[in-house]
């Protein structure tokens, strides 16, 4: 155990999100994700749920202030620009770790499957909501 490190934050996650570099990206993706035809490292989280690694990941992970938006969330099949309650959930979370106000990049469900392959680390969790895959790309201190 560590101080003040979210026990979700095991040593091989810490590992990979500390060795990503400034614009370099995560995908956090639910249970119904192919996430190993990723092509990359694929730590899985086990039983948590999108919000409860978003909180984990973001207590130590910057994210990006340069460009538009360095978050990036999975649209919705048949209804552009409309969220669901994950989305909203871990879009509030990520703001408030940066004290920012970021409005998502939507990106297409099938387009997703093609953007992802550019993410360095792969987490997955056991969420269940339907589109609960984002990308997230790092900052600096």
């Amino acid at each position: 155990m560590l101080k003040n490190i979210d026990p979700l934050l095991r040593g091989e996650v810490l590992k990979a999100l500390d060795e990503l570099g400034h614009g370099e990206e995560l995908a956090l993706v639910d249970q119904n994700f192919p996430s190993y035809g990723v092509g990359a490292p694929v730590i899985d989280l086990g039983e948590v749920d999108t919000k409860r690694a978003s909180k984990a990941i973001f207590s130590v992970f910057p994210l990006d202030i340069f460009g538009s938006t360095p978050i990036l969330r999975m649209g919705i099949d048949g209804q552009p620009g409309t969220t669901n309650d994950t989305h909203d959930q871990v879009r509030n979370i990520a703001n408030e770790s940066m004290s920012q106000d970021w409005s998502w990049e939507e990106i297409e469900r099938q387009e997703f499957y093609s953007r992802v392959k550019r993410v360095r680390l792969v987490i997955r969790c056991l969420e269940s909501a339907p589109f609960a895959c984002f990308i997230f790309r790092k900052g600096v201190l």
